[in-house]
């Protein structure tokens, strides 16, 4: 559990204990012996030229994970992460690649927000909108990433939203089912990427464990318990999920559903085994879907300079 005094650190925004001007110079010189303050040894930013910041926070361990800051007219946005690397795999993806370093802290995973927020020169409560889809599957670090949520939501310390917090995952029924039941008002958005298990099993290893039917069963079960719409992410990916029948067997598994479709145009990295769908069929890939009655967009990724847009997180620091 955090201390309290996370909480007042989290709201005034200062980075150690000699900024806590509102407490005793006795009593900081002793909570600067028993807990530090930041999670992270060492942080290095790089900016992107259409003003996200990709932050490669080094752990206190040696380890590294990311985070990436968007500002957009009108609100503040930090897509944070859940782990160092990704246990999921998914061949897409640059995080996946990494494979598995460990589980980050409730703490680690809230830092990355409040080192955000200051290096922006924010209040933590400035930033409103957080997504948990940076590196790791967040289900499968369910007890601290929930922590972190309720952090973010309590009143007494970031006092955010719950509908501007987003927790994305590549499908694991089980945390899917522990979401429903524990209702924190956040909002599910599904890593489908493929109408199909064939399809699914070359791109995202965990779907030789969980089907399609067990990963929708488990949505279905969220949407009629918290009674949300559910947002669907879905990489694009050149001759392989691209085709029109899978435009339409997708719009099927949506069926009933309170849904919101995100096509990803796919971001390059190096070494990749996939080419991105270009963008004309992407288009026609979305106007099936709208004919369908799905409601869909396309997220053109920021950061993409810096290896920060979606799938590119992979602790590379840009040439």
């Amino acid at each position: 559990m955090l201390p309290p005094t996370t909480f007042a650190l989290g709201k005034q925004g200062v980075r150690d204990w000699e900024g806590m001007r509102n407490l005793p110079k006795a009593l900081r010189a002793e909570l600067a012996e028993r807990y530090r303050v930041s999670e992270f040894a060492e942080v290095t930013p790089f900016v992107s030229q259409d003003g996200s910041v990709k932050y490669l926070y080094t752990l206190w361990d040696g380890k590294k994970t990311e985070a990436v800051y968007m500002p957009y007219v009108g609100r503040r946005t930090i897509c944070v992460s859940s782990m160092v690397g990704c246990p999921a795999g998914c061949t897409f993806c640059a995080t996946g690649k990494m494979g598995f370093g460990r589980n980050l802290t409730a703490a680690e995973i809230l830092d990355q927000i409040l080192f955000a927020a200051h290096h922006q020169g924010h209040s933590p409560r400035e930033i409103r909108n957080v997504v948990l889809m940076g590196m790791g599957e967040p289900l499968l670090n369910l007890e601290h990433v929930f922590t972190a949520v309720r952090r973010m939501l309590d009143p007494e310390a970031l006092a955010m939203s719950p509908r501007r917090i987003t927790l994305s995952t590549v499908g694991i029924p089980r945390g899917i089912y522990r979401m429903a039941e524990e209702d924190l008002g956040v909002r599910l958005a599904l890593s489908l990427h493929a109408p199909d298990d064939e399809t699914r099993k070359l791109i995202i290893p965990t779907a030789h464990r969980y089907s399609l039917e067990e990963i929708m069963t488990a949505v279905r079960h969220y949407y009629a318990r918290v009674k949300r719409r559910v947002t669907f992410e879905y990489t694009m990916l050149k001759g392989l999920n691209d085709h029109p029948w899978q435009a339409k067997a997708l719009a099927k598994h949506l069926e009933g559903l309170s849904a919101h479709l995100n096509l990803i145009p796919w971001n390059p990295w190096e070494g990749a085994p996939h080419q991105g769908t270009p963008k004309e069929h992407i288009l026609k890939f979305a106007a099936i879907l709208e004919g369908m009655g799905v409601p869909t967009s396309i997220r053109w990724s920021r950061g993409r300079d810096v290896g920060a847009a979606c799938g590119q997180l992979a602790l590379r620091q840009p040439a």
